[in-house]
């Protein structure tokens, strides 16, 4: 009796979960394309562009252009089912880096700096072919801390690496996150 009471209940439940189911499709189908990331694009766009990022700080390092435009394509290619074009895609994102600054933040009493930040601002294009209400420009910057002890240049990739991760973060979530 147990396990015929338990073969029904399985039956009851598969119509259920698959109404669920197909519900689910519709009403994101309607709202758009999205993804698991919270992203949204017009379900009309197929295409994304990146440009490359130069580098225009007064401070010029040759690492940080090259490593900030991959890693701010990685962020849109893996998070989104577009395809990258050269230029003119329906979402397009151009720019450049437009500081690149190493301070003193932590003054201790002896006047010596405790920490050291280095801070990256990049000036952002976007433009949304079929949206254009969300196109933007804007300047985004992210930084990291580091000891005053640590020679800068043993710990200036991670660092870069760090706020490029942060800084395509927060284009992502700006360009195609609508929260």
């Amino acid at each position: 009796m147990k396990t015929l009471w338990h073969i029904s209940k399985v039956k009851a439940v598969k119509p259920l979960k698959s109404g669920f189911i197909i519900i689910a499709v519709v009403f994101l189908q309607a709202c758009g394309v999205y993804s698991f990331t919270g992203a949204s694009v017009p379900p009309q766009a197929k295409t994304m562009s990146i440009g490359f990022f130069t580098n225009k700080a007064k401070l010029v390092e040759p690492t940080l252009s090259p490593v900030f435009t991959d890693i701010l394509r990685d962020k849109f290619t893996t998070q989104l089912n577009l395809n990258m074009v050269e230029r003119n895609g329906d979402l397009d994102i151009q720019g450049e880096i437009v500081k690149y600054q190493i301070k003193p933040v932590a003054i201790q009493g002896d006047q010596t700096a405790a920490l050291n930040r280095l801070s990256i601002t990049v000036k952002v294009r976007f433009t949304n072919k079929y949206e254009p209400d969300k196109d933007f420009e804007q300047n985004f910057t992210e930084f990291a801390d580091y000891s005053s002890t640590q020679d800068f240049n043993s710990v200036k990739a991670g660092l870069i690496e760090a706020i490029s991760n942060a800084l395509a973060d927060d284009i992502f979530n700006k360009a195609v996150v609508n929260w």
